[in-house]
């Protein structure tokens, strides 16, 4: 017996708010596959609002609530069962973010979870990594957002440990990344990797999504640390105008490349890590499979 069902997760992130749609197919005697239907994303960016000014502005909170209703009405038109929306750093740290979610509340009926670093952290660990990983090896999976980065240690195929940082592009664009949350970072990668003999780093987020497509590399093959730092340094040698105009990026992209490089640098650099594989599966991916599993296990207890 096949059965097919949609869900949705949107993402609320401090550089852009998502909506992805996945279709869910459940065969008789096999694990369920999920599938990606539809990405939405649009960059409202309200990190450069709250981590400046500690509060989100009017014209960014008219943009959340329009955007809200319009993934309210793509949901419906995808016939979506059930969906999950989580707002991350910037949410959680903005003054009337609590507010603003009851107010998108009353206005689209989207219930927004306001998560904290650790749970956002567990959630992107629920995003079934074993297809893209070898669980004989050792891992440091790192997922860049706009206000924070969350760190997990992946050993033999399970995850040992995880931990939310306060690093972020939209942070690190600002300059209001403090030096002793870095050394933070370093002192914890370095103690949850230095008793392997070989660690490997995966990426998740938008920026290396993009460039890995830009790499042109194969699915499943890995970018190299020489690669990402020459990359890294050919960026930062253009203009922001030039990396628009002559590199073909977005705008809301073209700045925070830079930063979210500088991440992915420094996790490898610490790890001892010489390559990064790209699986294109972040929190979103998440959010769908924690709903699917969450609504299995109601089901089994009830």
């Amino acid at each position: 017996m096949l059965v097919i069902k949609k869900y949705a997760a949107i993402d609320i992130g401090s550089n852009a708010v998502r909506l992805l749609i996945a279709i869910i197919i459940e065969e008789e005697g096999k694990p369920a596959r999920f599938k990606k239907s539809s990405l939405v994303r649009v960059p409202i960016r309200l990190g450069a609002d709250v981590f400046l000014k500690n509060t989100i502005s009017n014209v960014n909170k008219r943009r959340l609530k329009d955007t809200m209703m319009a993934f309210k009405l793509l949901m419906k038109s995808h016939k979506v069962e059930k969906y999950k929306a989580c707002a991350t750093s910037a949410m959680r740290e903005a003054t009337n973010g609590k507010e603003i979610s009851q107010e998108i509340f009353e206005h689209s009926k989207i219930q927004i979870d306001i998560i904290d670093g650790e749970e956002e952290a567990a959630i992107i660990a629920e995003t079934d990594l074993h297809e893209y990983i070898d669980n004989n090896r050792n891992y440091v999976y790192v997922d860049v957002g706009g206000g924070s980065t969350e760190f997990s240690i992946i050993h033999n195929g399970e995850k040992v440990t995880s931990k939310s940082f306060k690093i972020g592009t939209v942070r690190l664009l600002n300059d209001i990344v403090k030096r002793e949350t870095w050394l933070e970072l370093e002192n914890w990668i370095k103690t949850n990797t230095n008793k392997y003999d070989k660690v490997d780093v995966i990426g998740s987020g938008g920026n290396i999504n993009k460039i890995f497509k830009i790499s042109g590399k194969a699915i499943g093959k890995p970018l190299t640390y020489f690669y990402l730092s020459t990359y890294y340094h050919t960026l930062k040698s253009y203009s922001y105008e030039e990396r628009i105009t002559e590199l073909d990026l977005n705008q809301d992209r073209a700045d925070v490349i830079i930063p979210a490089m500088q991440i992915y640098l420094s996790a490898m650099k610490w790890s001892k890590a010489k390559h990064i594989y790209v699986p294109k599966i972040g929190l979103s991916d998440g959010i769908i499979k924690s709903l699917y599993y969450e609504t299995i296990s109601s089901k089994v207890i009830s």
